[in-house]
């Protein structure tokens, strides 16, 4: 059974920052690319940022520079950290887990960037 696990949101003021997690289990974790997406209200969901297995990183041009996205597979553990946070940054966060014909996605996490 495939779980992706996030954790790490929560309410910060702008220019804060927090450290998404997200803890895999059931797949082979080091062929998946893996990504963080987000929803805000009323919005599609979009691409925040990916790392392939090689490492390679790509990032949406709104968080570039703010947020850095990293892997450890030997803890099957995807992270991002977002500095200089701003409220259009709110929106749930989601872990997705993708190889081939393959995709999975967390349940979300919370971030909320308000003063």
């Amino acid at each position: 059974q495939v779980q992706l696990v996030e954790s790490g949101g929560g309410l910060v003021q702008p220019g804060g920052s927090l450290r998404l997690s997200c803890a895999a289990s059931g797949i082979r974790f080091s062929v998946y690319t893996m990504g963080w997406y987000r929803q805000a209200p009323g919005k599609q969901r979009e691409l925040v940022a990916t790392v392939k297995s090689r490492g390679n990183t790509n990032y949406a041009d709104s968080v570039k520079g703010r947020f850095t996205i990293s892997r450890d597979d030997a803890k099957n553990t995807v992270y991002l950290q977002m500095n200089s946070l701003k409220p259009e940054d709110t929106a749930v966060y989601y872990c997705n887990a993708a190889f081939l014909r393959l995709e999975f996605w967390g349940q979300g996490t919370q971030v909320t960037v308000s003063s």
